[in-house]
């Protein structure tokens, strides 16, 4: 009778504490969208800001966070994906393995305003870059590659061991049953990573101020990977922390309202499309 009493204690605390999540995060959504949501418009989303005026709109950050992640997960999915699956599939436990993990797991650790720096020193002045959209990207794939890299090594691991000895037993070589059989059953799971690495990208101010800069193109939109490429986090810090602009207030709630709007979107989207494949090759049943 005590076990069960403690069991229904600790399940209640358990219960709570998620509900206490999920309240904040329902709250947090709300607060945002209930000041953000009246700013919003046409002109507002697709138009170019403004120095000194009001009225002025977001339409080129909003382009240059879109670009800005494609071109930073160009890099961070391949060399994530791979040093993952060297870790869950090739590396022995040596020296070498060891140096190579410790290296991951300190750049997961760095905060992101000293990686800025880095982006800085790096692109912006060693390789001449200036402030530029490549110069974010290519930063900002470097704060990502430790996720993906631990989010897919994991995901390799809590494979059922039955389909690689199965998959081998026919005769397939290792690459081959890497491709075919370990990725598939995986990538369910590696999207939740790949979400990760998404959310954090959009969101990130502190290294695209070093590296891509607080102004945007004269051209909208501009395709050009060497030009400013202020992006929404970054305009949103800058409306309020330096802008002149006399609806600055409107400005940054509008703005944060499409960042929570996109992040929502690019979640739901994720995870419909991690179902859908978890259906495709599991069923209805989850075997990892």
């Amino acid at each position: 009778m005590k076990r069960k009493v403690i069991d229904n204690v600790v399940a209640f605390i358990l219960y709570l504490s998620s509900a206490i999540v999920l309240g904040i995060l329902i709250w947090f959504i709300y607060t945002i969208l209930k000041q953000g949501l009246s700013a919003l418009s046409f002109n507002f989303i697709f138009g170019r800001p403004l120095e000194m005026e009001a009225g002025g709109g977001i339409g080129p950050e909003l382009f240059n966070t879109f670009y800005i992640l494609i071109l930073s997960l160009i890099v961070t999915i391949p060399i994530g994906l791979g040093t993952g699956i060297y870790f869950a599939e090739y590396a022995k436990n040596g020296l070498g393995t060891r140096i190579i993990r410790l290296g991951v797991e300190t750049l997961a650790s760095l905060p992101s305003i000293v990686l800025g720096l880095f982006g800085m020193i790096v692109f912006v002045i060693g390789m001449k870059m200036g402030f530029s959209i490549i110069g974010g990207a290519l930063t900002l794939s470097i704060i990502n590659i430790p996720v993906i890299v631990s989010v897919t090594e994991t995901a390799f691991k809590e494979v059922n061991p039955t389909y690689k000895e199965a998959s081998l037993a026919l005769g397939t070589t290792k690459w081959q049953m890497i491709y075919s059989i370990m990725l598939p059953c995986a990538f369910p799971k590696i999207l939740n990573g790949i979400n990760l690495a998404i959310g954090r990208a959009i969101g990130e101010s502190a290294i695209l101020i070093f590296t891509a800069g607080t102004n945007v193109s004269r051209s909208f939109p501009d395709f050009n990977i060497l030009s400013t490429g202020e992006t929404l986090s970054v305009h949103l810090w800058y409306v309020k922390a330096i802008g002149l602009i006399p609806d600055a207030d409107k400005i940054a709630a509008g703005s944060a309202a499409v960042l929570i709007l996109i992040i929502l979107i690019i979640n739901i989207l994720m995870k419909v499309m991690s179902y859908k494949m978890q259906n495709k090759f599991f069923g209805k049943s989850k075997v990892i």
